[in-house]
């Protein structure tokens, strides 16, 4: 019989040999939600499940549905498609990757118009949405340098949200905060400094839907 997610999260922290609450320090989450995890009582989303994955060294592929090696094999491709919490049956696409967006200080480097590859995602109805990689650590440990962040043009950004925001040509990714004039830009990172800018001066700021986690 298959196990399942639950038993898999366990398996894979105890052949690692690591302790539940030295997991739980690593994914930032308190011990009693890995506590339920693996006793079936919730099932973390797909980006705490890539990152278990990648704390314990098992293939996200066998922790999402128990099948394929527990371990990848030196040819195996580090990023591979996400399935839904619900594990229901969806929808891949393929998005353009395009030039990277940093996480730190503002930079005029994220080019809409070159395309580097495509990635494979789930479930997204957006026909405009586009993948960027991220450089930079002002967002972590939400996201991290290297991890790939999924942006939809057409979702409505509002206050909370992390977006991806132009401000006067030069691109940066942030928590944001939306006022009368002004617009905050907020790192998750106590070592950055947040920034204020003036609404005018925003070209875009188009939200982030997924973060897919670098494992490599």
């Amino acid at each position: 019989m298959k196990q399942s997610i639950a038993q898999r999260i366990r398996i894979a922290r105890t052949e690692k040999e690591i302790e539940q609450g030295t997991l739980a320090a690593k994914l930032d989450v308190a011990r009693r939600t890995v506590q339920r995890w693996e006793k079936g009582e919730q099932v973390p989303d797909s980006n705490y499940l890539m990152r278990i994955a990648k704390i314990t060294g098992v293939t996200p592929h066998w922790l999402l549905t128990g099948d394929g090696d527990m371990y990848a094999k030196p040819s195996e491709a580090a990023i591979l498609p996400l399935a839904t919490q619900r594990y229901k049956k969806v929808e891949l696409v393929r998005l353009p990757l395009l030039s990277s967006v940093p996480g730190g200080a503002p930079s005029l480097i994220f080019h809409p118009d070159y395309v580097e590859k495509y990635i494979t995602v789930d479930d997204m109805r957006d026909p405009n949405a586009f993948a960027l990689e991220v450089k930079g650590n002002s967002m972590a440990p939400r996201i991290e340098d290297g991890d790939i962040i999924v942006v939809s043009p057409r979702i409505e950004a509002r206050s909370g949200d992390i977006c991806v925001v132009r401000i006067n040509e030069e691109d940066t990714v942030k928590k944001i905060k939306i006022e009368e004039r002004y617009l905050h830009l907020i790192p998750l990172n106590p070592e950055y400094e947040p920034m204020v800018v003036q609404k005018k001066d925003v070209a875009f700021m188009w939200r982030v839907v997924k973060v897919i986690k670098e494992i490599g």
